[in-house]
């Protein structure tokens, strides 16, 4: 082997571990988890599930899907959900939902606790868009369905400011919207009440 064969062959070597020794930033994960509240005036003990839900498919994945100009999205690799998207709302929901109603009985679809309960709450989330510095929109069609077949449906459309640039401030601009939506939910539940 030719001794300038040895010299490029040592530093594409070199070269590559090099590139092997970059750092690639850390992931960060979130989740929709609720922020603390006051519950409202007791019902009686009702219980409620939350979900399924349904998402557009271009925001139903593990990473952060930003909105972008026109109709371009932005995939964002290091920084993802904690937990599958559709569950982080239903549990965020139900978690509004808690302590709006005054109830420790509300779970999500897959809580295997609440067997038959009072209200069932199906979400079709229509809009789940992220603008960091901006804001974070919802826009849900909903049903509540009590137990003896009673239904009330909604259309929820919530827009929430975002306070700075950071991911943080999104995702809690989410809560926030979400709880708008657990709110016109939770209205819908007081008047199948009556």
């Amino acid at each position: 082997m030719s001794p300038v064969r040895v010299v490029l062959i040592a530093l594409i070597g070199a070269a590559g571990l090099a590139a092997g020794c970059g750092t690639t930033p850390e992931p960060a994960f979130y989740t929709l988890a609720t922020e603390a509240g006051g519950a409202s005036a007791q019902m009686p003990a009702i219980s409620v599930i939350v979900g399924p839900v349904t998402l557009p498919e271009a925001v139903d994945r593990p990473q952060l899907v930003i909105s972008a100009a026109g109709n371009r999205v932005q995939i964002e690799e290091f920084h993802r959900w904690a937990e599958p998207l559709k569950t982080g709302i239903s549990r965020a929901v139900a978690m509004h939902l808690g302590r709006q109603l005054g109830t420790s009985r509300a779970g999500i679809f897959s809580d295997v606790t609440i067997g038959d309960p009072d209200y069932r709450v199906l979400i079709d989330m229509q809009r789940f868009e992220s603008r960091p510095g901006e804001a974070a929109t919802v826009e849900a069609l909903w049903t509540v369905r009590s137990r003896d077949g009673r239904d009330r449906t909604g259309h929820t459309l919530a827009r929430e400011a975002v306070t700075d640039g950071s991911y943080d401030a999104l995702i809690a601009a989410h809560g926030r919207a979400l709880a708008l939506v657990s709110r016109d939910v939770g209205d819908a539940i007081r008047m199948l009440q009556r």
